[in-house]
């Protein structure tokens, strides 16, 4: 039986996996080919969902994401000791040392993680010796009425993902991040046709100014009232004085949020930007927790390498385990 047709097991599990995507499936996949139980909780909210095309996965240039999630699903559910669950966690809780070796756990590492079931799936619970965060980032948009309109068609965050097909195009890059100047220097590879949109924000230097003008580059620091369109195209940028200057799309660059309430008091350490620090094995500073993909440093990147830090990570988390049940610890390999 495969997905929400499937009862839930009662028997512990190895990895609890939170999160469908190319990070969280691909690490499933490598964990159940270790002979690995494993169990995948996804919400099905992925960040991309406006996105219509994915580029740079390599022999899946152009495929829509959902459709990458779909099959990665299935090659993940088509092994006998995987477990998929469309469920929201909503609490993952340390056992004591003495419930997790009673669940079958000999280093003493173990978690109840449970989750509310989503169009029509039961409710998740699961016992795991282990778990791995791969659930992706919320985003928040710069506050303009219709950036939701164009975005994931003629607006994107990821420059890599779609900067070859704005190639020559009059373009905006909107932002309030002290990184803005990094991505108007990858932009300006695809057109040199750009307006750097700061909407009053204080996040290029002067010197910075200056180096992306001898490029040809604007930046432009009064604050925007809106994108405006043509219907389905967009046609230029607002500002609050009432002038429109003309753009056929660009790039935002979002602010960010790990979405680890489920986590309740349990303290885990972010860095400046909210994101999870994790060791060079993956492991955050909880024990036994670890994190991978968009939620972890330096943030969201291009899909075919989030899958390959999934199977880093997963081969990682495996050898962790095994050395924890010789009773020998943590000891890269």
């Amino acid at each position: 039986m495969r997905g929400q047709d499937r009862a839930l097991p009662e028997a512990p599990i190895g990895v609890a996996v939170i999160g469908g995507g190319p990070a969280g499936l691909s690490a499933g996949l490598q964990l159940v080919r270790a002979n690995r139980r494993i169990a995948i909780l996804d919400s099905n909210r992925p960040r991309h969902s406006a996105t219509l095309r994915s580029h740079g996965f390599l022999t899946r240039d152009g495929a829509p994401p959902l459709e990458l999630r779909r099959l990665g699903r299935e090659e993940f559910e088509s092994y006998p000791s995987a477990i998929y669950a469309q469920a929201v966690v909503r609490e993952v809780v340390p056992l004591a040392p003495e419930e997790a070796r009673a669940a079958g756990f000999p280093d003493g590492i173990g978690f109840r993680v449970r989750g509310t079931g989503i169009r029509g799936s039961a409710d998740a619970e699961f016992t795991a010796r282990r778990v791995l965060i791969a659930a992706g980032l919320t985003e928040e948009l710069p506050a303009l009425p219709m950036i939701r309109a164009y975005y994931g068609t003629a607006l994107h965050s990821c420059v890599e993902c779609d900067g070859f097909e704005k190639s020559a195009a009059p373009l905006a890059l909107i932002g309030e991040t002290s990184d803005v100047f990094a991505r108007a220097l990858l932009i300006s590879r695809f057109s040199s046709d750009l307006i750097v949109f700061t909407n009053g924000a204080d996040t290029v230097t002067p010197e910075q100014e200056r180096q992306l003008a001898s490029i040809g580059i604007r930046v432009e620091r009064r604050p925007i009232d809106d994108i405006v369109g043509d219907r389905a195209e967009m046609t230029g940028v607002r500002l609050a004085d009432g002038e429109v200057i003309p753009r056929v799309g660009g790039f935002v660059r979002p602010r960010w949020h790990a979405p680890v309430e489920f986590l309740g008091e349990l303290g885990i350490e972010r860095d400046g930007w909210g994101l999870v620090v994790v060791d060079e094995r993956g492991e955050t500073s909880i024990r036994g927790v670890y994190a991978v993909g968009d939620i972890v440093p330096p943030g969201p990147q291009q899909l075919i390498i989030a899958a390959g830090e999934g199977a880093r990570v997963a081969a990682k988390l495996n050898m962790d385990m095994i050395r924890g049940a010789l009773g020998v610890g943590v000891v890269d390999e």
